[in-house]
């Protein structure tokens, strides 16, 4: 299943005003029901440099496209990562698994 990527700063502030929220140790997820999947990914520069955050945000993506399919319906998303000193695959993948089934999505 496809997804389409959020871009838009209202999008984004919507989801921050009135989306709820999920926690995990490594991630907090905003989610909203919406008419078609879709994902953002709200990253500062407290993580490090451009490389860095672009290989977080590379990682995440990755992490919502195996996990999507897991979902009943369609959301509007928005994947927050918490600072860490190293960033995982396995992990992010792990998570979002542990918050999609913990949330009901």
């Amino acid at each position: 299943m496809k997804y389409l990527r959020l871009k838009k700063q209202a999008d984004f502030q919507r989801l921050f005003q009135k989306g709820t929220r999920a926690f995990s140790s490594s991630l907090t997820m905003l989610y909203r029901p919406s008419e078609k999947m879709r994902m953002g990914i709200s990253i500062g520069k407290k993580h490090g440099k451009s490389v860095r955050r672009n290989r977080i945000k590379r990682l995440l993506r990755e992490a919502f496209r195996s996990t999507q399919g897991l979902m009943k319906k369609n959301y509007s998303i928005v994947l927050i990562p918490k600072v860490r000193e190293e960033y995982a695959f396995q992990t992010f993948e792990r998570h979002l698994k542990c918050m999609i089934e913990k949330e009901n999505l």
